[in-house]
């Protein structure tokens, strides 16, 4: 089943656009400067971005979307490709899938939106200022939860399969195109490129703790650095709904005994309220510092999975422009 595969860049947009026809593809696009998933249609083939971090919207949006309706649950009406998917939203998987598939209750919604969908991981040939994957053990490649790896390298793309679903994709493919077996020196290249990314994310990020260690300097922290961080913090909550590993929803109730999940973030004002208005989460900095504890601390006690995958998201939707990297940093150096 693991199989390396390859093939020109023309031939490969023939394909996808043959694969329009039966499924819905959604890729990386560029607006501006940053990047998107889009459902793509046969003009934007030759536009979708290879192998640059990272998409603004998580993997997780497709599983849970921002809304959606839990009780009258339909097939989706076609399957999907998602592609262009960085390793650190394909880790972040781990935790999803460990809340919502690995417990008593199976949460059927979620896994109908996960079993619907084929996902192309991708290998980072570049990094940006705030990733830091490397630093909480992940690589810059795809390594688990995904059905094949893809990586453009000197005009081939590279295929890998990693599951069934991708050995029959392949097999679609083949229907409209041509694979061939990529040599030893041209599977050697593409190593050589992850190990010198890897190089890169290492250097960038030294000093910075890792994930074990970052949980021990905020539970043994003091409220006075929280304060300092969180007084630019406007609680917009686009760090919590931007982050590929957060699972916080609301559940709403509509006429008609429908129930809608939303999606909620722990830094919204409110948050923790509960009955005759109590909040033990109303003062900023104790609400701030609230999610640095279920990340690090208390997320490592209840799940194997790590509950941050270091994409730097957070740092770069943050409007206070809070770098959470800058503050475990002043923890580790104090």
């Amino acid at each position: 089943m693991n199989k390396y595969y390859s093939l020109t860049r023309h031939d490969w947009e023939k394909s996808l656009a043959n694969l329009i026809n039966d499924f819905g593809i959604y890729a990386p696009l560029f607006y501006g400067e940053q990047q998107d998933y889009e459902l793509i249609e046969a003009e934007s083939i030759p536009h979708i971005v290879y192998n640059q971090p990272k998409p603004a919207t998580p993997l997780k949006t497709f599983f849970m979307p921002v809304e959606e309706n839990v009780v009258h649950i339909e097939p989706p009406p076609r399957r999907k490709i998602i592609l262009g998917i960085p390793s650190c939203d394909l880790e972040a998987a781990n935790i999803q899938d460990e809340m919502y598939l690995n417990r008593d209750y199976v949460d059927p919604v979620y896994k109908k939106n996960r079993d619907a969908c084929i996902l192309i991981g991708t290998d980072c040939h570049s990094i940006q200022e705030h990733c830091h994957c490397t630093t909480y053990g992940i690589k810059p490649y795809p390594q688990s939860n995904h059905d094949l790896t893809l990586s453009l390298f000197g005009g081939v793309i590279y295929l890998y399969t990693h599951s069934e679903k991708g050995a029959e994709l392949i097999k679609e493919m083949e229907k409209h195109t041509t694979f061939h077996e990529p040599t030893e020196n041209e599977i050697q290249s593409l190593l050589d490129k992850r190990k010198e990314v890897e190089e890169w994310l290492n250097h960038n990020n030294q000093g910075l703790p890792d994930y074990r260690k970052t949980g021990e300097l905020v539970n043994q922290s003091n409220q006075e650095i929280w304060k300092k961080y969180s007084e630019t913090c406007v609680s917009c909550g686009a760090c919590a709904t931007i982050c590929p590993t957060c699972t916080c929803f609301l559940l709403m109730e509509r006429p008609g005994f429908e129930k809608v999940r939303h999606l909620d973030a722990c830094q919204y004002p409110g948050f923790e309220k509960v009955a005759a208005g109590e909040d033990p989460l109303s003062p900023l900095h104790k609400r701030f510092y609230n999610r640095y504890m279920c990340k690090y601390v208390w997320k490592p006690q209840k799940f194997e999975s790590t509950a941050c995958t270091g994409c730097g998201r957070c740092i770069e939707a943050c409007i206070g422009n809070i770098n959470k990297n800058e503050l475990f940093m002043e923890l580790a150096n104090h």
